[in-house]
């Protein structure tokens, strides 16, 4: 019998396996799929900026965290797994075309609000930077901390860092249900077997509240569809992620191109529409006219656990003493998950917390709210 069973193997369940035997404990991880090929899968790893220091609100606190965490953590894994996940500092610049500019205005106060480095560029300086920007471009700045990482190489470093730490991974599983006496999960069930544990953590993503509804829990959380286009181009074309509102370019070192990402409420619907395709190419080249160019590679989709206020839910299942919950991180997953991991492993060992898990709990108050799109939660595109 395993210390905690995880219900989910994308990169904030994994993480969080990798984190846990790290402390010397014994690990499973559920998942009904393959491992990490889903929203973790379809992202684009774009990885922005946070100071501890100055971070007030919850999603910055965490979001800070994370940033903080990402170089050792990405060192760390390539040192255990021998997989580069491909994290580096890139850069990037928030864009506007035409003469929408008081969202920008906006923006740069609230990153100058959490001490962020940011600067302010012309739309001349931004293409002195990168000139093969569109000349359509009128308010730009730049985030010189912004990261990325490759997400296909940070999954499989993380399974291979789960296998050198022990962790026994379950793939093709889902689960179906729980037993519980007085409060307390006593085991789990899939169609096949009976799973036993001290303690679980529930890191379905999109799934996490239909697993959760055989307990009587209500989350907050729906799948939204993330499209992403997937173009290449030698030489390389820019070098900085480049960001509009919720739509992105990132730059790969090998010239690749992703463009992405929709964000349509279409149920548990995973695939490609043409107009969607279309759309995002466009976007694009709007952004890069060269990318009209570029070498069409493939499209795909996948769903993100997009939570209600934007805030995913983290900790103590409040109800059921030896019940976790890591879901609902809807764009950020990716660039959450180091300190995701941190604080679930403090949480299921009953260690102090980085900082109070009260507002990601399950049983905040989240009323009717809309789903928050990433565009409008401080610009902090993961996917």
């Amino acid at each position: 019998m395993e210390d905690v069973i995880v219900v989910g193997g994308g990169v904030i369940g994994l993480s969080i396996a990798v984190e846990l035997a790290g402390q010397g404990v014994a690990v499973a991880v559920i998942e009904q799929g393959d491992f990490g090929r889903e929203a973790s899968w379809a992202g684009a790893g774009i990885l922005p900026p946070g100071n501890r220091q100055a971070a007030r609100t919850p999603e910055a606190q965490l979001r800070s965290l994370s940033h903080f965490l990402w170089p050792d953590w990405a060192e760390s894994l390539e040192a255990e797994s021998g997989i580069d996940p491909g994290y580096c500092r890139c850069g990037g610049l928030e864009l506007r075309l035409g003469s929408n500019q008081a969202e920008l205005l906006d923006e740069i106060r609230n990153w100058k609000s959490e001490d962020a480095r940011i600067d302010e560029l012309s739309p001349d300086e931004a293409t002195h930077l990168e000139p093969q920007l569109s000349p359509r471009i009128s308010a730009v700045y730049r985030l010189p901390e912004l990261s990325q990482v490759r997400n296909p190489r940070l999954l499989k470093a993380l399974v291979a860092a789960c296998g050198e730490r022990g962790v026994r991974l379950v793939p093709g599983t889902p689960v179906i249900g729980f037993d519980e006496r007085a409060g307390r999960i006593t085991g789990l069930r899939t169609p096949t077997d009976m799973f036993h544990a001290g303690r679980y953590c529930v890191a379905g993503g999109a799934w996490s509240r239909t697993i959760l509804a055989s307990l009587g829990v209500q989350i907050a959380v729906e799948p939204v569809r993330g499209q992403i286009v997937l173009l290449s181009h030698i030489p390389r074309l820019f070098s900085n992620v480049l960001q509009l509102g919720p739509r992105y370019a990132v730059p790969r070192s090998d010239g690749k191109i992703l463009l992405g990402a929709t964000e349509e409420r279409v149920g548990f619907l995973k695939r490609n529409t043409a107009s969607a395709v279309s759309d995002l190419i466009a976007f694009g080249t709007s952004l890069v006219p060269a990318l009209a160019d570029a070498r069409f590679e493939r499209a795909w989709s996948g769903l993100r656990p997009g939570s209600a206020d934007g805030l995913p839910y983290l900790g103590q299942v409040g109800g059921h003493d030896n019940l976790f919950i890591a879901a609902g991180h809807f764009r950020s997953g990716l660039q959450m998950s180091p300190g995701t991991a941190r604080l679930l492993r403090q949480s299921l060992l009953e260690q102090e917390t980085e900082f109070p898990l009260e507002p990601f709990s399950c049983h905040r108050n989240l009323g009717t709210a809309a789903l928050v799109s990433e565009g409008e939660a401080h610009n902090s595109n993961g996917s």
